[in-house]
């Protein structure tokens, strides 16, 4: 492996790197940790949501998130910064939503790598167990996995790229060849493939809120793309590519694998399987079809994909503190590059030593790593980022009004609105049913919920105190951005 390239002397507040598409992809496609998805949320949509169409959900909240990013990714052309969210609120619709959009985005991004750790922490315990090993509390193996993300958040960005590949390839490779087995012999049950998501009567049965609830937290991560535009080749075309490409690969990934899993069992029985052990319904449906050496392969690239989701938003929220840090929202040395690695070095030291404070915190109260922590911070971030969501729209709306730099309808308007209806409604089910989601009481849920509002009030106050806009906002400087 060459050496990363060095930053230019003196230059300590710049990240640099070229990140093509690939590598993009693999970061954010490794944050939605495609393996833990269908091991977790689908046998929970299928128990919980629309039974056997929930596969149709998966494409349904692809469909409305391709709606964002069509003004996600027109807007992208235009804002030079790589605070993502944060740049895009801010030019939109101020600065005083737009940092407090950023600090949104920092407990909802932190919620979600909480989750993540409590989950690996489990997952790594019960493993470990499984081939003889001792039993050890899940924290032990959580800061474990926080030590080697740590280490290898500090270093270039292209590390990370490399080791994200890796395992992103072997996580799906598990997956796609359980689904080329079940369709390739036509189903693993005497009903063959199911044909139920393709029925709209069977769509919206069942809980369809729910099911959407659970489809659209499966894509979190795959936004998070315009976050490395400074470490991106030829950032216009590369951080639209990368979006699109993500979003895509992960939308036909879901709908294909989860209709591959009801598939091997048949609906009916998919559905009874689902409630009644869907903890382990994937691992148990690929080791009767791949055989116990397919299970336990899954059971280990289930912890890897963990690790990757944990390692991809690790290096999501350095860069969110790095860019704050820059602007000063948060201490300046949180906008402080490594002068050999070109890393948000600082900035990924801040949110580890936060982790590893959560994580203690977590352990000394003696919450349990999967139906507390991992249930509670998971709830939270998907509220979190359909709010996020909902903004950006809002701000690229108004951006291309008051700027008219691109007067094209359909990516500066109609998909823009579109997909704002779309994640407004997203975000009523899962306000609706957010006690559902978290597993919790509605105190719980209340709670969960004034954290988010106190932290983008706080983000919001705190800009008219100290905090400039992270970009000229008038739409002549928009115009003189463009044109240099």
């Amino acid at each position: 492996m060459s050496a990363p390239p060095q930053a230019p002397a003196g230059t300590h507040r710049t990240l640099t790197g070229s990140l093509g598409v690939g590598s993009i992809v693999f970061m954010v496609v490794a944050a939605a940790a495609p393996l833990t998805v269908i091991a977790g949320t689908v046998p929970l949509g299928i128990a919980a949501g629309n039974g056997a169409a929930f596969p149709t959900t998966f494409a349904l909240c692809c469909a409305i998130l391709l709606l964002f990013a069509v003004g996600f990714c027109a807007m992208s052309r235009h804002v030079p910064e790589a605070g993502a969210f944060y740049s895009y609120i801010a030019r939109g619709l101020g600065r005083a939503p737009g940092l407090g959009s950023a600090f949104l985005a920092l407990v909802t991004y932190t919620a979600v790598q909480l989750a993540v750790y409590g989950y690996v922490g489990a997952v790594i315990d019960g493993l470990v167990q499984h081939w003889g090993g001792p039993e050890l509390p899940w924290y032990v193996w959580s800061v474990v996995v926080l030590a080697v993300v740590g280490t290898l958040g500090y270093r270039h960005i292209e590390l990370s790229g490399r080791v994200l590949g890796v395992l992103l390839v072997a996580e799906v490779a598990i997956v796609l060849v359980f689904d080329a087995v079940v369709i390739g012999s036509g189903g693993g049950s005497a009903e063959g493939l199911s044909n139920t998501f393709l029925v709209p009567s069977r769509f919206v049965s069942g809980s369809l809120g729910i099911a959407i609830m659970f489809a659209i937290a499966s894509f979190i991560g795959f936004e998070a793309t315009a976050v490395f535009r400074d470490e991106a080749r030829d950032p216009q075309r590369t951080i639209p590519r990368a979006t699109y490409t993500a979003l895509i690969l992960i939308g036909v990934f879901y709908t294909l694998s989860a209709w591959a899993v009801i598939s091997a069992w048949g609906d009916t029985e998919a559905i009874a399987q689902a409630g009644a052990d869907p903890g382990n319904m994937i691992v148990t449906t690929i080791t009767n079809t791949l055989g116990p050496v397919g299970g336990d392969i899954a059971q280990v690239l289930l912890m890897t994909s963990l690790i990757a989701a944990i390692l991809s938003f690790h290096n999501v929220l350095a860069r969110y503190f790095f860019a704050l840090g820059n602007s000063g929202a948060l201490p300046a040395r949180c906008g402080h590059s490594h002068p050999r690695h070109a890393s948000p070095h600082v900035a990924s030291l801040t949110q580890s030593v936060t982790a590893l404070v959560f994580v203690a915190v977590f352990a000394i109260a003696g919450l349990d790593p999967v139906t507390q922590v991992f249930a509670w911070m998971a709830g939270t971030a998907t509220l979190g980022v359909l709010a996020l969501m909902a903004l950006t729209c809002a701000a690229v709306l108004v951006f291309f009004r008051r700027s008219r730099v691109d007067t094209q309808p359909w990516h500066t308007l109609v998909a823009p609105a579109l997909g704002l209806v779309g994640l407004v409604v997203c975000l009523y089910l899962t306000v609706s049913n957010f006690t559902t989601l978290i597993g919790g009481s509605p105190v719980l849920a209340a709670g969960i919920g004034a954290v988010l509002v106190v932290a983008f009030v706080l983000g919001a106050v705190w800009s008219r105190r100290r905090t400039p806009p992270p970009g000229p906002t008038a739409p002549a400087a928009d115009a003189a951005v463009d044109a240099a």
